[in-house]
């Protein structure tokens, strides 16, 4: 468990997350207007999300349905019964003046995941529950100097809000939760977590108390968009507290923003509590029977789950705890390593990606789908080095040139003449040449200064220019320094 030191001591964290998490789904919730992103504004809008008098929502059945499954996945109760409600209140970029919400019976109740602690343990995270509601529209400050202007594209766009218990203990946690959370969604295909693009959404609940004590008074941060942010979020908020509470101060219940180039948060609005949004049950809206039936067989469609695909990987892949887990974390990476190992060592192929690939993503800023390196391709790569056609040093250059432009393996070592030479016929004369050369280093070794041995491979690799086979080079070398 993490703490805050303070003048008087040490703070406990005290966390809760709420997840709003955008369903992957081609209509809205109650509209058949395009959920898809990126559309010019305004022009994904239809009389339902746009409030039009005498306009009624009609449930989208396939959120349900994507609803239930995170529900599965999360080990959570499903509701037989669950209700929509109103949630009164006024933003600019909300036309109803209320939003289409779950408050009082929602669709999953009960559920929790493991998480990693810092020390390595395994934290059981309690999940309150998973609502579904509309999402608002977007109001844009940044068009004009002296107007706002709002673009109702995602008004009415289905979400999941994804509430756990006040279980976490730290940043770190936090961070770790939001990463699980996020493969799993990915994996079932209810939400695709792109953060950047604002599908998966977090508002940090946070409060500090001494060891033993009661809750303190939390403050919630909204909308935070990267994990990163979330983890100095939570570091500036909990120090805040503690400074207010040791200058004898009282932290005050409110909604506060991060500015991330600042790294400190700011007051938005006070803290509202249930009561000021005066929720009752949606009138236009019947409630939602879910039977046993329909979980059932949406159960049977779950894909194999992110904690079940790191077992299996650990154990019929021989891959260690940590590979297995930064692979399965992403999806599409997941099924490039499946596919990819294929007829090759899986472990190699983790290896590849988890070095060389992942690098040369992070390096470039781009995403497995904007790469040039097929799974087919790290396949034939991995193969070329286990029939010791090239070597793991050539290998890397080989797979340098595949990132820039895209061809496959053999090509490059074709082309580039990048064959690895292990043939005794030709390896011999060259070793006996470095020897004679060099009686003086020879006799040293000899006498037992073992780290010249090193000496005769670099000359070795220097004459072939790499291209010799090193565990060929090691086996000649010690037969000849031998005698």
């Amino acid at each position: 468990m993490a703490y805050i030191q303070g003048n008087t001591g040490v703070w406990e964290y005290v966390i809760g997350l709420e997840v709003h998490a955008q369903i992957s789904s081609k209509a809205k919730l109650f509209s058949n207007s395009s959920a898809e992103f990126g559309a010019e504004p305004n022009t994904q809008v239809s009389l339902i999300d746009a409030a039009m008098p005498g306009m009624l929502p009609v449930l989208n059945q396939y959120c349900v349905e994507q609803a239930i499954k995170t529900g599965l996945g999360i080990n959570a109760k499903i509701n037989s019964i669950s209700v929509f409600d109103r949630k009164n209140y006024f933003y600019a970029d909300l036309p109803q003046g209320y939003q289409i919400s779950q408050f009082y019976i929602p669709i999953v109740q009960d559920g929790y995941l493991f998480v990693k602690t810092e020390d390595k343990l395994e934290k059981k995270i309690r999940i309150n529950r998973i609502h579904l509601e509309q999402d608002a529209g977007k109001s844009m400050h940044d068009q004009f100097p002296n107007l706002t202007l709002i673009d109702l594209n995602r008004s009415g766009v289905a979400l999941m809000e994804i509430v756990t218990e006040p279980d976490l203990s730290s940043p770190y946690e936090a961070a770790e939760y939001v990463k699980k959370l996020r493969s799993l969604l990915r994996s079932i295909g209810s939400c695709d977590g792109n953060m950047e693009q604002g599908s998966l959404r977090c508002d940090a609940n946070i409060s500090v108390r001494k060891k033993g004590e009661d809750l303190g008074t939390r403050c919630e941060i909204k909308n935070l968009n990267s994990i990163k942010n979330i983890v100095k979020a939570i570091e500036y908020e909990a120090l805040r507290q503690v400074e207010i509470i040791e200058n004898g101060g009282k932290v005050d219940q409110e909604t506060r923003l991060f500015d991330a180039n600042t790294g400190k948060t700011r007051t938005m609005r006070s803290k509202e509590n249930a009561n000021d949004y005066r929720y009752f049950s949606d009138p236009d809206l019947l409630p939602v029977f879910v039977e046993d039936e329909l979980i059932n067989r949406l159960r049977s469609e779950l894909p194999e789950l992110p904690d079940a695909k790191i077992a299996r990987y650990v154990k019929e892949f021989g891959l260690n705890q940590y590979d297995a887990e930064v692979i399965v974390a992403d999806e599409e990476i997941a099924k490039f390593f499946e596919e990819a190992s294929v007829g090759a060592t899986p472990k190699i192929v983790a290896n590849w990606i988890s070095s060389e690939l992942f690098a040369k993503l992070n390096k470039n800023n781009m995403e497995l789908s904007d790469c040039k390196i097929t799974a087919a391709m790290l396949k034939k790569l991995v193969l070329l080095i286990e029939t010791g056609t090239i070597s793991g040093k050539i290998a890397k250059s080989v797979f340098e040139e595949m990132f820039e432009s895209g061809h496959s393996p053999e090509k490059i070592v074709k082309e580039k003449g990048l064959v690895q030479v292990s043939d005794t016929n030709t390896l011999e004369p060259i070793i006996d040449e470095i020897i004679a050369a060099n009686p003086q280093s020879v006799e040293d070794y000899k006498n037992g200064k073992d780290k010249l041995f090193s000496f005769f491979v670099g000359q070795v690799m220097k004459q072939t220019s790499g291209k010799a086979s090193p565990q060929m080079v090691n086996d000649l070398l010690k037969e000849k320094l031998s005698k």
